[in-house]
Parts: structure tokens; sequence; C-alpha cells
């Protein structure tokens, strides 16, 4: 008899699913669309954004349900390495960190540091290369891509101390169901009204450029890194982004296109509606990579010969590598997320 409990029950089974608890993180630019729209739950005003599956040390992910339930993902990977699969990229430790963001107004002109950089200057932390999915965006929203023309150091540190370094910075219209690649070094802001899902390297690495001169809940300014960030900024002009083809593959119940792969980690969208279907969606990491299920929209269930797992948009679902064979039932909409 099938166990239909919202959570796997306790038992032998290896390689199972099991649930993620965010952490939540109230950064002034933030609002409250991730408690309203996502039932996160989480008593910060604002919140400004949801680590949804990390290991990082600044917001360290909690196991919310199965055998492993109330310990944190770290020391169940620490146990259990076998559930990063054999890839090399993953060397024993999670590589990637999963955030929604809800910019309310613009987040500070930013860059991020390469893994070379932050090897050498950052004790050996990893750098960061991100990706970008636009869940939602305002009529106007926007977002900083790079600079409009090249420039030079001493430019861009004068134009940040008068106030004026907007002018130099390519700003591109965002919409729903968008994507960017943000690669170490680009120059970038999340602009306000934008929803999005962030796919990362496994960093907290920021260095902020400019902050329109903002001050935080104790009236205070948000320290800069200028001379960082000049230094692992790429000053030449960007090409504005464009949108990639992608192309929706289809089976019985489901259809998935890919969205990202990089050397860091291969993002999917997956779409499920198995409502006119007899025959659930089948489902299964292999032995090379785990795999993180966002679910964007939607509901519905993963079931394996024995257990049932319920989700609801918003939820975060970690699948160890080498999982049991699963099926999926329900209307919903996935980042399909693999190392």
């Amino acid at each position: 008899m099938i166990n239909k409990n919202s959570r796997w029950s306790s038992g032998s089974i290896q390689n199972r699913p099991f649930m993620l608890k965010p952490v939540g993180k109230d950064y002034l630019w933030g609002g409250s669309r991730l408690n309203d729209d996502f039932s996160k739950n989480i008593n910060l005003s604002p919140l400004a954004e949801t680590w949804e599956c990390s290991t990082h040390p600044d917001g360290p992910c909690i196991v919310a349900s199965g055998t492993h339930e109330g310990k944190m993902l770290s020391e169940v990977l620490r146990i259990h390495p076998e559930y990063l699969g054999s890839h090399p990229k993953t060397e024993g430790e999670l590589p990637i960190l999963i955030k929604l963001i809800d910019a309310k107004s613009n987040l500070s002109v930013q860059v991020h540091p390469s893994d070379e950089y932050a090897r050498e200057h950052e004790k050996g932390q990893l750098g960061k290369t991100e990706m970008w999915y636009v869940l939602d965006a305002a009529k106007d929203a926007k977002l900083v891509y790079g600079f409009h023309h090249n420039t030079d150091r001493e430019s861009i540190r004068k134009s940040i101390e008068d106030g004026t370094v907007e002018k130099y910075l390519q700003k591109v219209s965002v919409q729903k169901d968008d994507l960017f690649f943000i690669e170490a070094g680009t120059v970038h802001a999340i602009g306000a009204g934008a929803l999005i899902a962030e796919i990362q390297e496994s960093s907290n690495l920021t260095y902020r450029m400019y902050d329109y001169n903002r001050v935080d809940k104790n009236g205070k300014k948000r320290e800069l890194h200028v001379d960082k960030a000049l230094a692992v900024a790429n000053l030449k002009a960007s090409a504005e982004p464009r949108q990639p083809l992608r192309v929706l593959k289809y089976r019985q119940g489901c259809a998935s296109e890919l969205l990202c792969r990089c050397r860091y980690f291969e993002v999917y969208r997956m779409l499920v509606n198995t409502e006119r279907c007899r025959q659930m969606v089948g489902y299964q990491s292999d032995s090379t990579s785990f795999r993180v299920l966002l679910c964007t929209d939607g509901c519905g269930a993963i079931q394996n010969e024995k257990e049932i797992l319920t989700f609801f948009k918003g939820d975060c679902i970690f699948v160890p590598a080498n999982s049991v064979k699963l099926r999926i039932h329900g209307m919903a909409q996935f980042l399909d997320v693999r190392g």
C-alpha cells in the first residue's frame, strides 16, 4: 500500500529525493513576493533572497523530509558523498547554489571574481559564474549587463566617486521567461521589478562597485569593494545579451528544454502535465551527478514503488545521484539543475 504522506516516511531505501528548507536574506532591496507568491513563511521583511539549495556556510540549507530530516545538507553529503555522483567537479562538495531573488528595488552594481582570482586572493574560495532565469518582471524592468563601450579603470573609478557610473552601464529590458548567463568578471545588476531564479557556483563573493548612495536600516551606506571590483571586471564593451534559441522536446506528459550548459552546471526547464495521462512521467538521476528540482509553478507528487512526496510551487527537491526510479504526477514547471 502506498504511503500518501506529504513527506517520505523513514525507511531503508537509499538515494531517495528529499525536500530542502531554504535560508532567507533580508537585504534592503528586497520585497515580499517570496512569501506572498511562494509561501516561504520566513519571518523577514524585506525578504530579498531565499537560498534554496546551499551548503555554503553563509546560508546552509536543512533537509526537510525523509530519513535525513532536520540535518544540515552539508552533513548529509559528507556522510553520503555518493549522493553527489562521480563527476570530478563535485570533489566531495556541492558545487552549486540555487536562489530565488525578489528585487523590489535595484540591486547594487557588482561583479564576481573568477575561480583563479578567488583562489589567490580569497583564501581558496570559489569564484562566481551564474545564470538568471526570469520568473516574472514588471513592465519596465531592466538589468545591467556590462558596458556600452570599452572603458578603463580610472574612468570607472572617477565615475563611481562622482556618482555618474550609470552612464557607462549597458541596461537591458527583461521579461518573464528570459535567461541570462553572467560569467565571472561581468559587471551586472538585477533591476527593480524582477523576480529571478539564480543558479551559480557555491560562492558568496560579491564585489560591490556602486550602490546609488543608499543607506541601510541603521542609516549607514553599504560597503563598496571598488579596488577588487576593478581588478576583476571586464571593462571592454559587452555585446547586448540576446535570448538563445530554445527547443522544447516533448514526450507523453512532459516537455523540457535546455536553458544553460557550462562547466559549472546544466539547467533545464521541465514542464509536467499528467492531467490527461494514465502514465506518469519517469525521472531518475544517473551515477554521474545529483539533480535539483526547483518547482517554479504548479504542484504535484513524486513517487516510487512505495511512497509519495508531494510538492508545491516554491519547493526545492534534492535528487541524489543514481536515484531510485521515480514517477512525477501533476501540473507543474521545474528548473532541473544538474552538477
